[in-house]
């Protein structure tokens, strides 16, 4: 395994010195989540007894909450797009 880890590191210097299966296995699970494969489903892929094993080490990381608020929101999430708060209408404002 650490021969495939240093000749991969020669293309991304990322791979840490030490790697170890569940490197990969987690690194493979965390892909699946990110490209939003269903939590349980990713814990079925892993073979864990419960769902919170995996709760252990899915966490969502800032690009992903990001797609997560801009399918909740729609285009209001987009920048350049309607603001989340949008200015009041002059009727509304109290001079």
């Amino acid at each position: 395994m650490q021969k495939y880890a240093n000749s991969a590191r020669a293309k991304c210097p990322e791979i840490p010195e030490r790697v170890h299966p569940h490197l990969w296995r987690h690194t493979r699970a965390m892909h699946l989540y990110q490209r939003e494969m269903d939590l349980t489903l990713v814990s079925q892929w892993c073979d864990h007894a419960n769902l919170e094993t995996t709760l252990i080490y899915a966490y969502a990381d800032a690009e992903h909450k990001r797609q997560a608020t801009a399918r909740a929101l729609g285009d209001s999430a987009v920048p350049g797009k309607v603001s989340l708060f949008p200015q009041p209408e002059p009727l509304l404002l109290y001079s």
